[in-house]
């Protein structure tokens, strides 16, 4: 009996577009729930409070985007290389300063929140990031690097090649879509706090469904700047 071309494939094999977009859904999903732990923490030190607040980054489901992004930043331009653990550390303090910084500046910019600001902490950057945080990044990289990455990349490569294809081409068309709508609302969300009508009836039914309020209950962490309220 013929083995079939499926299964002599292998899933997702090496560095390749499948694997970093699983890469990006595990540090999503991360991400979250590291935020939502470590407010939790943060809460309960301060006055003994348990606070369970949602910390995603889009609408629909437990994503947060930025970690998944920067899990994928670390695996294309860090792991399968052969760097010395200083390199890695550089590297990846640079990387993860780099990319939120620009996450910042973007969300600033286009749709007019903040749902981080370092300008009170040492060494700061703009209040996007700061130098001690950039090398808790290097840090992470290293760890993630070195002990994470290879063991999530075998367990990757052992999926099976026709039901990884099916789950992986539900998550790239849920995802894209949950990110499409999560920030083209924010936009709208922006544009409508400065009184620019929609032009068309894309806009009309973002402002009736996509309300201040459903926005707010979605990302309660984002601040309106002052110069906007």
């Amino acid at each position: 009996m013929k083995e079939k071309d499926s299964d002599k494939k292998i899933f997702a094999k090496g560095i390749c577009f499948d694997k970093l977009f699983i890469i990006f859904i595990i540090g999503c999903l991360f991400g979250n729930y590291y935020e939502m732990i470590l407010n939790l923490v943060r809460h309960y030190i301060q006055d003994g409070s348990i606070f369970w607040e949602v910390r995603r980054g889009v609408i629909y489901g437990p994503f947060s985007p930025i970690y998944g992004f920067g899990a994928v930043i670390m695996t294309y331009f860090l792991a399968d290389r052969n760097y010395k653990w200083y390199q890695i550390l550089l590297y990846g303090s640079f990387l993860g300063g780099a990319c939120e910084y620009i996450v910042g500046f973007l969300q600033e910019t286009f749709v007019g929140t903040i749902s981080w600001d370092y300008s009170n902490y040492f060494l700061d950057i703009n209040g996007r990031t700061t130098i001690p945080i950039m090398f808790l990044w290097g840090l992470f990289c290293l760890v993630f690097v070195r002990y994470i990455y290879p063991p999530i990349s075998n367990l990757i490569e052992k999926i099976p090649y026709e039901p990884g294809k099916i789950i992986l081409t539900f998550f790239i068309v849920f995802l894209t879509i949950d990110m499409l709508i999560s920030w083209t609302a924010l936009i709208r969300q922006h544009l409508r706090r400065n009184n620019y009508p929609p032009l068309t009836f894309i806009g009309e039914f973002y402002d009736k469904v996509y309300t201040n309020e459903r926005l707010q209950k979605a990302f309660p962490n984002m601040v309106i700047p002052e110069v906007e309220k």
